[in-house]
């Protein structure tokens, strides 16, 4: 019988992190690991603190306690320049896209090649063309982001992202506002290019059907913490009662459908009507 494969080295760790905004905490004691090569999906409720990780692997933010490692380097120790180094090994999708409006398809694609390296004009030409190539939209390189439907903007924020060629890939809400053909079709984008170029992804999405389709690993966060992870299967097979109202989509759960707050006899005074 043949011994399973052993599991991928990390790219992406967080030991034991601790993240708030003023006295809101946001992760507590957090540990993960992204492994390298594959394509892991955060997901949880919102306020959960999955774009907060993203910011803490970019550098956007710095950890309160614990370390964020990309490669075995720790990002909230290093200064300004090593950051930004780190950065040119990343590629983000931001949420809806984040185009720049007043640049063109092209000119959107080529900006981290003419802010981030020296390469001539003709190279940085066939690279853009390259990348929409891969997206589809090479056709497209003449319009404007105003021209362009939200799926397509979101496949030119896509060939943004990798025009660097980075190791790691991230991706805010890559399905949000997205029609059924484009959602399917930005998946399907994500999958191909993961395998294809060999890179590293982390999707935070709150698609269960579609990231569970193309996703190697799953992490669900909830309260600050990993409540499940694993493969697709493995984390439908949870019992975690917050991890089957999140996959079920349930409305009635551990998580509240109204926000803490006074009760409706404390507000609407029922109890001094009595």
């Amino acid at each position: 019988m043949t011994a399973p494969a052993p599991p991928p080295p990390a790219l992406v760790e967080l030991r034991h992190v601790t993240f708030g905004y003023d006295e809101r905490p946001v992760l507590r004691d957090l540990s993960l690991t992204v492994p390298r090569g594959r394509v892991t999906v955060l997901m949880g409720a919102s306020g959960g603190g999955k774009t907060t990780v993203l910011r803490l692997i970019g550098g956007q933010q710095r950890a309160n306690a614990g370390a964020v490692l990309v490669d075995g380097q720790d990002v909230g120790a290093m200064d300004e320049a090593r950051l930004y180094a780190a950065r040119r090994r990343m590629g983000m999708l931001f949420q809806f896209g984040a185009l720049f409006t007043d640049l063109s398809v092209f000119d959107n694609v080529a900006f981290p090649l003419r802010e981030h390296t020296t390469l001539t004009e003709p190279l940085v030409r066939d690279i853009v063309l390259m990348k929409l190539d891969a997206v589809g939209l090479r056709g497209a390189r003449d319009l404007m982001p105003s021209q362009v439907s939200g799926g397509m903007a979101r496949r030119v924020a896509l060939a943004r992202a990798i025009a660097l060629d980075p190791e790691l890939v991230m991706y805010d809400e890559p399905f949000a506002g997205l029609d059924p053909i484009s959602l399917e079709t930005s998946a399907r984008l994500i999958r191909q290019l993961n395998d294809a170029l060999g890179i590293t992804s982390i999707v935070v999405s709150h698609d269960v059907a579609e990231t569970f389709r193309i996703a190697d690993k799953v992490i669900i966060l909830a309260d600050g913490q990993v409540a499940a992870q694993g493969t697709p299967d493995e984390v439908r097979a949870s019992t975690n009662p917050l991890v089957r109202q999140f996959i079920g989509e349930d409305t009635d759960g551990p998580v509240r459908f109204h926000y803490p707050g006074p009760t409706v006899e404390q507000d609407f005074g029922v109890e001094q009507a009595r």
